[in-house]
């Protein structure tokens, strides 16, 4: 029976502020009949679903998470539900912010009267506004209150009704605390005006001055979410929305939906590439460093592929699309730092826990913090007062955001720099890494071996064996077959395609051509097939790989090529060592031709000859000795040995970044990129554990400083104001803590220093 197909759907998620809120919106489209998987992200805004379209409809996933007490809507076409409302959003906060923090200080001064002890503030203000003095308490009380209920309702609606909205659904979240905290401290007030006695104060200005400060601070955390997604936000804006088709020799402006595959694009000097597209006409440096973190702009000419979102220097070219829309290394490249940031890095269980429990504890807290006062000191006003700091005081919203804010903004920076984490589980792996396994051919080496040499046996010609060995070599996708492939084609030769190509992953290729049975491999196969080796023949050179080839049954020459090493290979094994990472070298290569590569690039540890089978052992191998380990490569050999270690890194072309199979891809097939990486992670899980534990230690000493444990012995009690504006200080100070890391940059690597942050 077949299996329906899913879909995946991302709904904008309006009025989440904590990550309690993140919580209950999860839990009630986990709930929802026909939802597979849920995930909300707090720093976006937005939910993705994956569901099954014939028993959930896009619209029941709305009503559910309208149901828990929060809105969404359904994403129009082409239009992105990553940040609804949010530009206007920290307009209204920054607006009503500055009018209550201001109307709240107004408050204090004309609280002033009203107190019995004076004090210093207190003379200082009777003699620089003299004519406050000439008002009865009454009268200050009245209007204090009138002003207040007034800024409640204006400023405060949005906070009062995701409380009501919580508690109608039998949930809590951080509006529920700031809720109650002003509701208790403004009905104290409203009673002690009403009914005036000795030793009743009003609240009012406290009751403002929470409100201000909670609204300036996420005023302040709308603006660093927007900057923790800049990187997002350029990769979007590259793409043109128009583009220039040429067809019959007329030039016609389009948008760019209407723009087909195989029609000819013109892209004028300034402008970015519509498409991917191959260049049929004109020269050109293009700039990739957006897409690929690669500053030097690169020349191109006709048969270069370019890229949707590269920028055009200095020529007029003329292009035939190839990749549109979503299937543009550029959408995919967004797509892969999209989910990557919406993902859940291990370290965010614990806050996710934490959260989750976090308000009803507090609520209980408070509760004990009043009864405890009334008690010990028989006062309504000193009960009340530390009651609402303690609910005002707690930030559950420092912890939500502790660890999603650190891996979107590490996401997006690695993207800037060519380096696509998967995840936020694959960045925290990357981060706790003892051992690093690289590849030889396309990882340390350029990956592009020339042929330089045929030695043909058994009276065959050396031109009719490159001639065979091409046809065979064509139809796979090694660098030593690509040698081969070349190499006839600059010789001028043609060919008949080969048949029943069979491809022996790790050993070589067999297959029929020109009637022949063709086999082609290195030693490993040959010995597999009892096939034994001429003893005439010399053996390769130090640094050469020699490819055997055999036509029905009998051994009918070999051929010899050469592979180089990356410049900055040597320089990346380095700085994989300064991190105190055993760095080792895994190959199919032979012995001889692996040596040299190893020695250049400064690695001790390499086993050549390997299967990929053998490679697969050898990671567990490393696992089994309790080491976590790395595996580099071009994904293809090394697929089964990428699958097995604790993180693979796969090094991308930057023209198919959908079927690589590593949890880091690097766009730009340098190996300097390896260390930057790692480097990356590591910094980015320092900044989620500081971020925790600022989070976790502000909670646990916030709370009971606001109790009143320092009364007895010092004489401190925070008041409701201070403490809310402690509670806006932590969550800011989470998100500018993880927005260090969008400045952060890699040591040299010739310095010798330890990569840091900037």
């Amino acid at each position: 029976m077949a299996t329906a197909a899913k879909e995946t759907i991302t709904l904008p998620v309006l009025g989440m502020s904590c990550a309690a809120c993140q919580h209950h919106v999860e839990q009630a489209l986990r709930a929802t009949v026909g939802v597979e998987q849920a995930r909300v992200d707090l720093m976006a805004h937005k939910a993705s679903i994956v569901f099954d379209p014939v028993v959930a409809a896009p619209e029941s996933l709305v009503e559910a998470i309208r149901a828990a007490g929060y809105d969404a809507v359904l994403p129009r076409a082409g239009e992105s539900a990553a940040k609804p409302e949010e530009k206007a959003a920290t307009a209204r906060a920054d607006r009503k912010a500055g009018i209550t923090i201001f109307a709240g200080i107004v408050a204090m001064l004309f609280a002033m009267p009203l107190g019995d002890d004076m004090g210093v503030f207190g003379f200082i203000v009777m003699r620089m506004m003299p004519w406050l003095y000439v008002f009865t308490p009454a009268q200050i009380s009245w209007f204090l209150l009138g002003l207040t209920a007034v800024l409640m309702v204006w400023a405060g609606q949005g906070i009062y009704l995701s409380a009501a909205r919580g508690l109608r659904h039998g949930t809590t979240n951080m509006n529920t605390l700031v809720s109650l905290g002003t509701g208790v401290a403004f009905a104290y007030s409203a009673y002690a005006t009403i009914w005036p006695a000795p030793g009743r104060h009003v609240y009012f200005d406290a009751v403002l001055l929470i409100l201000g400060f909670l609204l300036l601070g996420k005023a302040l955390e709308f603006r660093a979410k927007r900057r923790a997604m800049t990187a997002l936000d350029s990769l979007s804006r590259l793409r043109p929305v128009t583009a220039r088709r040429i067809r019959d020799g007329v030039e016609s402006i389009l948008p760019l939906a209407e723009i087909q595959p195989g029609d000819s694009v013109l892209v004028l000097p300034g402008e970015r590439f519509p498409v991917d597209a191959d260049i049929l006409e004109g020269r050109s440096t293009v700039d990739e460093s957006m897409l690929t973190g690669e500053s030097t702009p690169l020349m191109r000419e006709p048969g270069s592929r370019v890229l949707a979102g590269s920028l055009n220097y200095d020529g007029a070219l003329v292009c035939r699309a190839q990749s549109l829309g979503e299937d543009t290394v550029l959408a995919q490249i967004t797509r892969m730092v999209e989910l990557a940031q919406s993902s859940r890095a291990p370290m965010e269980r614990l806050a996710d826990r934490a959260s989750s429990i976090f308000v009803p504890v507090v609520l209980v807290l408070a509760t004990i913090t009043f009864l405890v006062w009334m008690i010990a000191s028989h006062s309504l006003e000193l009960a009340v007062a530390n009651m609402v700091a303690v609910l005002v005081i707690a930030c559950p919203c420092a912890m939500g955001l502790a660890v999603p804010a650190a891996l979107t903004v590490a996401v997006g920076r690695g993207a800037q720099m060519g380096v696509l984490f998967k995840g936020g589980e694959a960045l925290e792996r990357l981060a706790h890494l003892d051992a690093v396994v690289l590849d030889k051919t396309g990882t340390l080496t350029v990956g592009r071996p020339s042929l330089e040499s045929i030695r043909p046996l058994g009276g065959y010609r050396e031109i009719d064996l490159l001639r065979m060995a091409a046809a065979v070599e064509e139809r796979t996708n090694h660098p030593l077959a690509h040698a081969i492939v070349e190499y006839a084609r600059e010789r001028g030769l043609t060919w008949s395609p080969a048949e029943h190509v069979q491809i022996l992953p790790g050993r070589g290729v067999t297959a029929t051509v020109e009637e022949y049975d063709c086999m082609i491999g290195n030693e490993a196969l040959f010995r597999e097939y009892f096939l034994s080796l001429p003893d005439g023949i010399s053996p390769p050179r130090p640094g050469y790989t020699r490819l055997w080839m055999a036509l029905n049954g009998q051994m009918a020459g070999a051929f010899d090529t050469r592979d180089t090493l990356r410049p900055d290979a040597a320089e990346a094994v380095a700085a994989l060592r300064r991190e105190g990472l055993r760095v080792l070298m895994l190959t199919g290569d032979s012995a001889g031709a692996a040596a040299p590569i190893a020695n250049q690039a400064g690695i001790d540890e390499v086993e050549a000859g390997l299967t990929p089978s053998d490679k697969l052992a050898k990671i567990r191998a490393l696992q089994e000795s309790s080491l976590r380990v790395a595996m580099v490569g071009d994904g293809v050999n090394d697929a089964a040995a990428m699958a097995q270690a604790d993180a693979a890194i796969a090094m991308g072309s930057g023209t198919d970044l959908a079927q690589e199979a590593g949890d880091v891809v690097l766009l730009r097939t340098q190996p300097a990129l390896v260390p930057a990486a790692l480097a990356l992670a590591r910094s980015t899980f320092a900044v989620m554990r500081q971020n925790l534990l600022w989070a976790m230690g502000y909670n646990i000493l916030g709370i009971p400083i606001a109790a009143g444990v320092l009364y007895p012995a010092f004489h401190i009690l925070l008041t409701p104001w201070v403490a809310a504006a402690a509670m806006a200080l932590s969550s800011v100070s989470v998100l500018s803590n993880s927005l260090r890391l969008r400045s952060w940059h890699q040591a040299s690597l010739h310095s010798g220093r330890r990569v840091k942050l900037a």
